[in-house]
């Protein structure tokens, strides 16, 4: 089995195997970036979520502790 079994064009050039490998290459790393971008997203969204459900919580319990003196 050859190395090139897998390449439509056996006869590339090293310049257009080049240019082919970088556009891989970019598709992958924005690919990446954009994956990171969502899940950083989605963290920061629950984070907040979290903080604006510890403010309710703390909230109730000053109002509890207000009641019971």
């Amino acid at each position: 089995m050859s190395a090139n079994s897998n390449d439509p064009s056996p006869a590339m050039s090293s310049e257009e195997a080049r240019a082919d490998l970088t556009a891989q290459l970019d598709d992958l790393l924005n690919t990446v970036s954009n994956k990171f971008a969502g899940v950083s997203s989605e963290i920061f969204a629950k984070m907040d979520e979290m903080a604006r459900r510890l403010d309710n919580l703390e909230t109730a319990l000053k109002s509890i502790e207000d009641g019971a003196k």
